[in-house]
């Protein structure tokens, strides 16, 4: 796959550019570029991320980064069973915990939410940071909703971290969640609380909770672009309905003229003849 020229591979992680330091020069520097690629298309173009990632993988599949990656880029097309392989190699290869809770919603994904809860009462959970955590506890949460488990979802989110006034990289998104369960529970109410603070959260916009929010609120956003299109297309219907007018206007004005000219030739025509037979009884007389 084509590598834009502005890419150099130097973009990547320290870290992985040490594991790659394994692999001949040449070699690296084509799987740091792929790897960038994957990085740079993963959000806006998954597919995209996805070809790269298998490129990288051809090229350097005892990488762990390389796995984590395709494990990535599968998961973001939601290749579910593709990314839970790539992600146990990577586990493997580097011994580290970080990928757990990822690996568990990939259970999800494959329709498998007990064994994510399992995966959530693990004690490899206790060796993850607190961001970890966090996202453990978003995983569970998601998979006692598949099962149909509102109340326990719900209970699942409550934890210091959701309480927690301060900010931190994770607290839009748990905010988030919790309201969607409490709405989910039809507690409007308290989802459009937490709503609210999600949306103080969200600093860069990682969610949709100003959306949501209006929505309860039942505040409706018009396109500004797609108002002045409306109006530039009624614009030129009505010009086209007045253009439309004047010409049959000019139509009927032609056919009357056009009548009246008749008419009038046929009233000359009879004053033409009534004169001569004037004149014939004239003569007779």
């Amino acid at each position: 796959m084509p590598i834009p020229e502005d890419v150099t591979g130097d973009e990547i992680d320290k870290d992985v550019r040490q594991e790659l330091q394994s692999l001949p020069k040449g070699l690296a520097e084509d799987v740091a570029k792929n790897l960038v690629m994957v990085a740079r298309l993963i959000d806006e173009d998954p597919e995209g991320a996805y070809g790269y990632s298998k490129v990288a993988l051809r090229l350097a599949s005892r990488v762990a980064a390389v796995r984590e990656a395709a494990g990535f880029a599968a998961y973001a097309n939601q290749k579910y069973s593709e990314a839970l392989a790539e992600f146990r190699a990577a586990r493997r290869m580097t011994g580290n915990v970080d990928l757990w809770p990822v690996m568990a919603d990939c259970e999800r994904g494959l329709g498998r939410p007990e064994k994510a809860l399992d995966m959530a009462g693990a004690p490899d959970v206790h060796k993850l940071d607190k961001a970890g955590q966090v996202e453990m506890r978003l995983v569970a949460a998601g998979a006692r909703r598949d099962m149909g488990q509102l109340d326990a979802a719900i209970v699942t989110l409550q934890s210091p971290e959701l309480a927690s006034s301060s900010v931190q990289p994770w607290t839009a998104r748990l905010r988030y969640a919790y309201a969607d369960a409490l709405l989910a529970a039809d507690r409007t109410g308290e989802a459009r609380e937490w709503f609210a603070k999600a949306v103080e959260a969200d600093r860069d916009g990682s969610t949709d909770a100003s959306d949501r929010l209006a929505e309860l609120d039942g505040v409706e956003f018009v396109d500004a672009l797609v108002e002045d299109e409306d109006q530039d297309e009624s614009g030129d219907e009505v010009e086209d309905l007045s253009e439309e007018t004047s010409d049959e206007v000019e139509d009927e004005v032609e056919v009357d003229a056009d009548v009246e000219d008749e008419d009038d030739v046929e009233v000359d025509a009879d004053d033409v003849e009534d004169e001569a037979d004037a004149e014939d009884d004239t003569k007779k007389d």
